[in-house]
């Protein structure tokens, strides 16, 4: 994951976006920095300028616009601006799916009939967080006709568009550190912590 021309040229094109709250609990109403998840990542879409749409509007509608649309977790709520800015550039101007992951830090077993095998290469796995920004071709073929989305859970999002489209056709970015998605009350206290502004 080197980095790209494109994540230093703005490009800018329209693009669509929705906050999938869907399918994550209470979790996504939690506060950071005094706002809740779900707030804070619908500010960081609309200050990377995408035009938020309601997660209840139908795909018919939302493929019309043919634009790229942007998916947010918003258990990724601290997502700087300008990465998701980035992301929807890319998925434009590659006509590809863009995908931000981070590192896998924790140390990752093969268990096999309840028994713990070897460590799993930490460089050869990645942590899907945010966003998942589909370009606008796609969006036509996958809602164009009425189509559904085929998860609102991002590891299965991504597994599925990988086998529809190709792994070449779905482009894996480093997401900085302030997008790692949270599980818990604990873990945005992590974040929190990391993305102070004080």
């Amino acid at each position: 994951m080197s980095p790209h021309p494109y994540d230093v040229v703005d490009i800018y094109a329209p693009v669509s976006g929705m906050v999938v709250d869907e399918g994550r609990g209470a979790l996504p109403y939690h506060l950071i920095h005094g706002e809740s998840l779900v707030a804070a990542a619908a500010w960081a879409a609309g200050e990377a300028r995408v035009d938020l749409i309601d997660q209840s509007v139908p795909w018919e509608f939302v493929a019309e616009r043919d634009e790229a649309v942007l998916l947010h977790d918003p258990l990724c709520p601290m997502t700087p601006p300008a990465f998701l800015a980035r992301c929807a550039d890319r998925a434009g101007v590659e006509d590809r799916v863009i995908v931000g992951v981070r590192p896998v830090t924790d140390t990752v077993k093969v268990v096999r009939d309840g028994a713990l095998g070897e460590t799993v290469d930490r460089d050869q796995l990645v942590a899907i967080c945010s966003p998942i920004v589909l370009p606008a071709s796609v969006v036509q073929d996958l809602f164009g006709e009425g189509g559904q989305l085929p998860s609102t859970d991002f590891v299965e999002l991504v597994a599925a568009l990988r086998e529809r489209y190709g792994a070449e056709r779905v482009e894996f970015v480093e997401a900085p550190p302030e997008a790692r998605r949270v599980g818990s009350d604990e873990d945005i206290a992590v974040l929190a912590a990391l993305t102070d502004p004080r």
